[in-house]
């Protein structure tokens, strides 16, 4: 039996920042009439079930659909709650990383839901990355790095960047801070 953190999302009570998350993987954010809404588009079911889940539990209402492509897509309605969010987190049009994000238990949990991999072997855990977003790259590194978990960075010229995370520390201290898999998922950290 593991020992609950006292930094570990479940024992985080549920923001609206925590959906910055999904902004740190391939979502997106939108402002409109009276507010903003964030989305993004997943590969599986289950991913677009669980961030649902955590977008309800932030006391906004979550939708989940499919793209013309037949994937699924999860988005929040559109509050006003979600405007500093919209705001933090572009410039212009443009998805940027705002100077000194410092990611939270709930917001690394939401950005494994949306991105997350876990290698065959269990020895590595990867952040999915915006592909379309490239500056925001490096500046999720040292996101991670200001929690305590060293990424590196790999795939970055390609369509599908993300931060791994290796070593027993580094996916110790990351399954210390993302806590447990919500039920159903099926890719989630694992301390070796």
């Amino acid at each position: 039996m593991s020992q609950l953190s006292f930094f570990s999302a479940e024992s985080t009570p549920p923001a609206v920042d925590d959906l910055a998350g999904m902004l740190a993987a391939p979502g997106q954010v939108v402002i409109v009439a009276g507010g903003a809404r964030v989305s993004v588009v997943v590969d599986r079911p289950w991913r677009a079930q669980a961030l649902a889940d955590l977008i309800a539990e932030c006391g906004i209402a979550a939708e989940i659909g499919d793209t013309d492509e037949g994937n699924p897509l999860v988005r929040s309605a559109p509050v006003p709650e979600l405007l500093p969010l919209a705001r933090a987190w572009t410039r212009g049009a443009v998805k940027t990383v705002p100077p000194d994000w410092v990611p939270g238990p709930r917001a690394l949990r939401a950005w494994a839901l949306a991105s997350g991999r876990l290698s065959a072997d269990g020895s590595r855990f990867a952040f999915g990355l915006d592909p379309h977003a490239p500056d925001t790259h490096p500046l999720l590194v040292q996101a991670l790095m200001r929690v305590g978990i060293a990424p590196t960075l790999a795939g970055a010229r390609g369509s599908t960047p993300e931060l791994r995370i290796t070593g027993r520390r580094r996916l110790g201290r990351l399954v210390d801070t993302v806590g447990e898999a919500p039920p159903g998922v099926v890719e989630w950290p694992t301390a070796q």
